[in-house]
Parts: structure tokens; C-alpha cells; sequence
């Protein structure tokens, strides 16, 4: 099955955020900091986080201040009881990405590795496309402006090693045939541009136990 996704939701409305700043890992290495992140997927205060963590409400409204702080909460509503102002918060996104610009220059490169085929390129390319994204994402926000992007995925089996570099072979010739056809190096600065990648994996079908890693390429 094809999926054909576009994302153009404001970081408020995300579900998923990239953390693109130190301070804010720092913020989430703790156990108990993530434990908190997961239980406000759903929006609590910190009584009920407090009760459901097993520790006291003081405790739990530090790391609450800590973490709304650095952007990863969000206030939901609030309500006086009892002569105390309850806050109901809630994480800023479903799921949170570390951007591999945090690590400078030590963030892999695909412009470095040779084999296009090692997965060790695929992870690269997957580390620079959250990079590049997030970045286009920060701008489009800030100038108030939807961001065209589109995800193309399907899941498939193949019947040998074979099979499956034909199709990658096929697969190639088909997208240097469309890039031929669309693709304008003489376009004018204020050209669209557009970086497509396509990209395969095996599927994890069984825990890292049972699973043979497959071979075909530098790891």
C-alpha cells in the first residue's frame, strides 16, 4: 500500500516535534522527565501525574516548570481549588526527534560515504532529512506560509535478494527518467527546488533477539 502524506500543521499543532537545541535534550535525559512527557501525552496536572508516578506533587511541579519552560509542555487550562490555581498541561507534541545538527560536526554526512547501498548511507540521509525539514518546517511557521512536502511509502515483499535488485535497478531508471522530464538546471534563482528521496529498509518482523541482520553493503 502507497501512502501520499503532506504535513503542514503548525509546531503547536504537531505531533511530531524535532528538538534542534541543546538545552533541550538536556531537558528530557532524565527517566523521570520522560515518564512525565509520556503520561502528559493526555492532559493531567501535577496531582495526577504525582499519583500515578508514585512521588509528591512539589517533586513533580519542578520538573513541570523545567519542562514547560524549554517548549516541551503546554498549558491546556486552569482551575482554582481549594484556594490553589490547578494547571492541566499536556505534551507540546505526540513524538519528539533529536536533529543531528546538535552534534556539529560530528552529524553523519552522506556527501562522505561511497556506498549507496550501505545502510550506514541510509541513516545519513535520514539524519540530514530531519535536519533539512525541521529547518524548512521553523521558516514556513515564521512566515506563516504552509510547507509542501509529500511521503511516499509502501511496504513490499520480495521473493530473493534478486528479485529485489531488479527492482531497485527499475526503480532508479524510473526516477532518472522523471527527473529528466521535469528537473530544469537552467531555472531562474527563484525556481522551486525540491529534494527527493526514496529510501528501503527491512521491516522488523521479530525482536532484535531472532532477527538476522541482512547483508549487502558497508554497515
Amino acid at each position: 500500500m502507497v501512502t501520499n502524506t503532506s504535513n503542514a500543521l503548525a509546531p503547536s499543532e504537531s505531533h511530531v516535534q524535532v528538538l534542534r537545541e541543546s538545552a533541550h535534550v538536556r531537558a528530557v535525559l532524565s527517566p523521570l522527565r520522560r515518564r512525565i512527557l509520556e503520561c502528559l501525552q493526555e492532559p493531567d496536572s501535577a496531582t495526577g501525574v504525582a499519583s500515578r508516578l508514585g512521588t509528591t506533587r512539589q517533586k513533580i511541579n519542578y520538573h513541570l516548570r523545567e519542562l514547560e519552560k524549554h517548549g516541551l509542555l503546554e498549558l491546556v487550562s486552569t482551575q482554582r481549588k481549594r484556594g490553589c490555581t490547578e494547571r492541566t498541561l499536556r505534551t507540546s507534541a505526540k513524538a519528539f526527534v533529536l536533529e543531528s545538527g546538535l552534534l556539529g560536526g560530528l552529524a553523519a554526512d552522506p556527501d562522505a560515504l561511497r556506498d549507496r547501498f550501505s545502510s550506514a548511507y541510509l541513516i545519513a540521509v535520514a539524519a540530514r532529512t530531519v535536519h533539512d525539514v525541521a529547518t524548512l518546517r521553523e521558516r514556513a511557521a515564521h512566515a506563516r506560509r504552509k510547507l509542501a512536502t509529500f511521503t511516499l511509502e509502501a511496504d513490499l515483499a520480495f521473493e530473493s535478494p534478486e528479485e529485489y535488485g531488479r527492482f531497485v535497478h527499475e526503480l532508479g531508471e524510473a526516477l532518472a527518467a522523471l527527473a529528466l522530464r521535469y528537473h530544469k538546471p537552467s531555472a531562474t534563482t527563484g525556481s522551486r527546488r525540491y529534494r527527493v528521496v526514496l529510501a528501503s529498509h527491512p521491516m522488523i518482523t521479530k525482536d532484535a533477539s531472532s532477527e538476522r541482520a541482512p547483508t549487502g553493503g558497508e554497515s
